[in-house]
């Protein structure tokens, strides 16, 4: 089964591909190694939340806003090499705009990672680092990153 194909069996549609809000691009490819810019929690082109995790945006929240994310990551490598592509994930980054004192940037970032999981399976697992910050652009809770493998 390919990708895409699986991505249909769970009901997942990959967003357009979000315009860059600065200077880059959504994706860039060295060797069998793509890497994503940050994505942010667009959805159909607007921010879906804003505000600091643990303050104004709930974990529970932020972590269904880390798996929009990664949604926008995955659209990115496709529109540069194709869903179908990848070989495995090999690492996630997720930045969680904290409020003070809020220590939960793991589970936050489990929105992203069981994504993946779910889409690929083993392919899925991947290293990965959860980072508390003080702010994001455009006042976002999360925003994620990814390294996949490619063929």
């Amino acid at each position: 089964m390919s990708w895409r194909d699986r991505l249909a069996e769970l009901g997942i549609e990959l967003p357009p591909v979000a315009t860059p809000a600065g200077s880059y691009v959504p994706a860039v490819r060295t060797g069998s190694l793509v890497f994503t810019a940050g994505q942010i929690p667009l959805v159909d082109g607007a921010l879906a939340a804003t505000g600091k995790v643990g303050s104004e945006i709930s974990p529970e929240e932020a972590q269904q806003l880390a798996r929009v994310c990664a949604l926008n990551a995955l659209a990115a490598v496709d529109g540069l090499v194709g869903i179908d592509a990848v070989v495995r994930v090999v690492k996630v980054v997720g930045f969680v705009a904290s409020a003070e004192g809020f220590t939960g940037q793991p589970a936050v970032v489990n929105g992203a990672s069981d994504l993946l999981t779910e889409v690929f399976g083993e392919q899925g697992l991947h290293a990965r680092s959860a980072v508390g910050v003080a702010e994001l652009p455009l006042g976002v809770p999360v925003e994620v990153e990814l390294v996949v493998e490619v063929a």
